[in-house]
């Protein structure tokens, strides 16, 4: 995910530090200068969406915390019959991500086979058949007691369909899904337990991912007057809202609040 939102943001930015490149009049050494410049654009919007992490990131921080796997919590498959819309589809192809992450990297093998099945249906619909396939499965099936490793795998898979959107001139379509991946795991994470503030080290992440929601807003900016954007951006609201202010440690009021928030905004997307 880390690659291709670089991706995404890169060519907004270098549009108009290249156009500097191909005026006329140039001499040599000024064009290196403004190749120097675009080099230093690129290596600081690079460093700067490593904060952002993968859903499948996200959720193993929980296994890492130890925290077992809970049945129900994750968006039933039958929804996919409802989401008709390009704009729904792609929300939920990245929840569906978060779901298909948070079932692998626990090993419920069931589980992968109903969420690699709903985002193919989706997949399908958007013209994505041919990247969540058997051979994905099966590198699946073939690491499930290696989570790094499965981590990698899904990551992977993710960056290409966000890759695939882009190069076909949907950049709006490919953050949804990134931005239903955020809420996904986010959901997840303050669900872990019918009281996640009394899960050490769950505090810690809530507001880590401040960080990562508050650079989603950044990236998402420039296409903010798209209306599938603008409008995904406003639903977003509840979480912008009780982010705002919090700093480097929460009470248990805070996630409470964060928890509602997140019901909310994903109540409203699935």
């Amino acid at each position: 995910m880390k690659r291709i939102i670089a991706v995404f943001m890169l060519p907004i930015v270098l549009t108009g530090l290249t156009c500097i490149t191909s005026c006329k009049g140039k001499n040599k050494e000024q064009k290196k200068v403004e190749l120097d410049q675009i080099q230093t654009v690129e290596n600081e919007m690079t460093s700067n969406v490593d904060s952002l992490p993968s859903s499948a990131e996200v959720i193993k921080m929980l296994t890492d915390l130890e925290v077992g796997y809970i049945f129900g919590i994750s968006n039933p498959v039958e929804n996919t019959k409802k989401y008709f819309s390009s704009s729904a589809r792609a929300i939920n192809m990245g929840v569906y991500g978060g779901d298909l992450s948070y079932a692998t990297i626990y090993n419920i093998q069931q589980e992968v086979l109903n969420y690699m099945s709903a985002i193919q249906s989706l997949a399908a619909e958007l013209n994505m058949s041919q990247i969540y396939d058997e051979t994905l499965y099966d590198k699946i099936k073939q690491n499930f007691d290696y989570r790094d490793k499965l981590v990698e795998i899904l990551s992977d898979a993710f960056d290409k369909t966000y890759s695939y959107l882009r190069n076909n001139d949907q950049q709006p379509l490919a953050l949804l899904v990134i931005g239903g991946a955020w809420v996904e795991g986010m959901y997840i994470t303050t669900h872990v337990s019918e009281a996640a503030y009394q899960v050490a080290g769950i505090s810690k992440n809530l507001i880590e991912q401040k960080k990562s929601f508050e650079l989603y807003l950044e990236i998402a900016k420039p296409y903010e007057n798209d209306p599938l954007v603008g409008d995904f951006i406003k639903i977003l609201d509840p979480i912008k809202k009780v982010y705002e202010g919090l700093t480097t440690s929460l009470t248990e009021k805070n996630i409470q609040d964060i928890t509602k928030a997140i019901e909310e905004v994903r109540t409203q997307i699935i």
